[in-house]
């Protein structure tokens, strides 16, 4: 006998017979007829090559190798009820279990240790795996199942995948303190596009929305590998740059050599938010991840509307 010849309710008759040491109160127990309680067990013993109970007509009886038998059947029982409980608790819980949430370079640093603690007091049973990645290539591994979630920067190639926006990140303009457009006046995109406008290298979607922001060239101004680079360029003097608000250190420059200002109305920003596969059954609680992101868009942003989230989140095929 292998083990696909198990069944689990064979050992309930199994434990029900022992327990209650008569067949006809262990038929009523099991909510079956007594004949086929007799049949199933009868077959279990044949296919185990012996005997688990003495049967007589007044009572019923474990024989030695049955006793055994009856405790690992009630080892597999509780087993078994053990499988159920974990389904269940993860059916009741938002999120369980190891999720790899990945985010665009640009954010991630400056995102994650605000929302660490919220997160994990929302998703207890959470175990997160975080990481950071240029765009294409977290779209990449979200395909590929490598990441489970990933916070990005719209727009993206959404094919397969579902897309609820989180929140509007507004751009602030990052310039040497003795720059004129560090005077104050009028401040629009438009009017920071010119040869000292710095920007990320090729491949990362913050560069190519500060050059749609300003109307610039694609060539336009160095280039730089991080945020922390731009603004070390900006403070040697290089010249400007667009950062995303929370990248913009809180008060001013320690060093004196770095004014950020914010853009008039209407200024530029870029819209967060979290994909994952559409084919994920974890669906409804990744949404549940994305509506705690929208609750807890940090202060220098703007939480997305509820049926803005909605449209995107259904539209991921």
């Amino acid at each position: 006998m292998n083990v696909a010849g198990l069944s689990l309710r064979d050992l309930e008759y199994v434990v029900a017979i022992a327990d209650e040491g008569h067949f006809g109160r262990a038929a009523e127990r099991c909510n079956v007829s007594q004949p086929t309680l007799s049949v199933q067990v009868r077959k279990l013993e044949e296919a185990l090559g012996l005997a688990l109970f003495e049967r007589s007509n007044r009572r019923v009886l474990q024989t030695p190798a049955g006793q055994a038998i009856v405790r690992q059947a009630r080892a597999v029982l509780a087993e078994a009820q053990r499988l159920l409980t974990l389904a269940s608790e993860g059916r009741g819980a938002p999120l369980t279990g190891r999720l790899v949430l990945a985010a665009i370079q640009t954010l991630g640093p400056y995102f994650f240790p605000l929302i660490l603690r919220a997160l994990r007091q929302e998703f207890p049973l959470l175990s997160l795996a975080l990481s950071e990645a240029r765009t294409a290539e977290i779209l990449e591994s979200l395909r590929d199942g490598r990441i489970d979630a990933a916070l990005v920067s719209l727009p993206l190639a959404s094919a397969g995948l579902t897309v609820s926006p989180l929140f509007v990140e507004p751009f602030w303009l990052a310039c040497p303190a003795d720059h004129a457009l560090a005077q104050g006046g009028a401040l629009r995109a438009t009017n920071i596009a010119g040869p000292d406008l710095l920007l990320l290298d090729e491949g990362n979607c913050l560069r190519d929305q500060t050059v749609a922001a300003c109307g610039a060239g694609s060539s336009t101004g160095r280039h730089a590998m991080s945020l922390e680079t731009l603004r070390s360029m900006v403070a040697a003097g290089a010249g400007y740059t667009l950062l995303p608000a929370l990248a913009v250190p809180a008060g001013p420059d320690p060093s004196g050599l770095v004014v950020t200002r914010g853009f008039d109305a209407d200024g530029p920003g870029r819209t967060i938010a979290l994909a994952w596969r559409s084919s994920d059954p974890r669906a409804a609680g990744l949404a549940h991840l994305a509506a705690f992101f929208r609750a807890h868009a940090p202060t220098s942003t703007a939480a997305c509307r509820d049926d803005e989230a909605g449209m995107a989140a259904g539209g991921g095929g």
